[in-house]
């Protein structure tokens, strides 16, 4: 094939399931209202069931509603018929994709399903289908065509099921009030989560970890312990330990600049008593914002008494996976 049509046939695809996608918005009415409120008052689990690619999307629907604030999870219809059948309770609800509506494996569960009282709710591409009809509530998924130019491989029928499934999660998302932080104790081991739960308590540096000198210690000895710390800067304090400045790397360049005497020149002279401070119950991912807002790598950390209690640096956060 040429680049041409390399080009046009994947156009094609594209615009085809986009297709097959805007025409779900036709359908979202009392059906899929229904179907919402079911889920939001299934005092158990939501199952999942799907067979060959439905399956995948299937299992994907699954994960998505685990990981908003819907208890889910996947079992396969082969499966279900051999004994998994006993992890679904009476008061779950399955929801069941398939796009002919016939799906064997499904259709062989039924019985159980209604025997069992479990409600039950369809995503189909055939509303006269056998599933269709025996569920409490269908939702038509139905495609005018496939994207496979043989109109045999599920393409466009799975990417509609997808998008209904997400459609369904992000509303019971949003309806069960579900947030970023809740999000981020679902994936505590994501970026998402490291940002939404790592406080700088975990990274800060204290006791004689802060580099620290006082206000009349001369120049060449706070260069020493900025050295020493290797935190490019430190804390200058007055004889009640209280904070007044601080002096980084920055400020000893220009104090070179300036032609100071840095031999005989103190520290207060040259400090900066402008420094930015963040709280102790500060997230790491707040503190490395405002880092990276006013170009400078580290914060002194403030205790509830707004008390210097260490010392917080960039590459620390960064280091843990943390980033914009």
């Amino acid at each position: 094939m040429q680049k041409e049509q390399i080009i046009k046939l994947a156009a094609q695809v594209i615009d085809t399931e986009a297709n097959a996608v805007l025409s779900l918005k036709t359908r979202l009415g009392d059906k899929f209202y229904q179907a919402c409120q079911m889920l939001l008052e299934c005092p158990g689990k939501i199952i999942v069931l799907g067979m060959g690619k439905s399956g995948h999307i299937a299992s994907k629907i699954a994960a998505t509603l685990a990981s908003t604030g819907s208890p889910a999870f996947f079992v396969h219809p082969a499966d279900a018929s051999h004994g998994d059948l006993g992890m679904i309770s009476h008061n779950d609800i399955i929801i069941a994709i398939s796009n002919s509506g016939n799906t064997g494996e499904i259709l062989d569960i039924l019985p159980v399903i209604k025997k069992r009282q479990i409600l039950l709710i369809s995503l189909t591409g055939n509303p006269d289908s056998i599933l269709a009809k025996s569920a409490n509530v269908n939702l038509n998924v139905a495609v005018k065509e496939e994207a496979c130019p043989l109109g045999l491989a599920p393409t466009s029928s799975t990417t509609a099921a997808l998008v209904m499934g997400d459609a369904i999660a992000v509303v019971l998302l949003k309806a069960r009030g579900f947030t970023k932080n809740d999000f981020a104790l679902s994936h505590p081991g994501g970026s998402l989560g490291k940002k939404l739960l790592l406080g700088i308590d975990q990274f800060i540096r204290t006791g004689n970890a802060i580099p620290k000198v006082p206000t009349n210690t001369k120049l060449p000895a706070a260069i020493v312990e900025i050295t020493s710390k290797r935190l490019g800067m430190t804390t200058i304090v007055d004889e009640k330990n209280e904070l007044r400045g601080i002096f980084t790397d920055g400020d000893l360049r220009r104090a070179i600049d300036k032609g100071i005497d840095l031999h005989e020149t103190t520290i207060q002279k040259l400090m900066n008593p402008n420094y930015k401070t963040i709280g102790i119950n500060t997230l790491a991912y707040d503190a490395l914002k405002l880092m990276e807002e006013y170009s400078i790598t580290s914060l002194i950390v403030l205790d509830d008494n707004k008390k210097m209690c260490g010392i917080v640096h960039m590459h620390d956060i960064l280091k843990a996976g943390i980033n914009k």
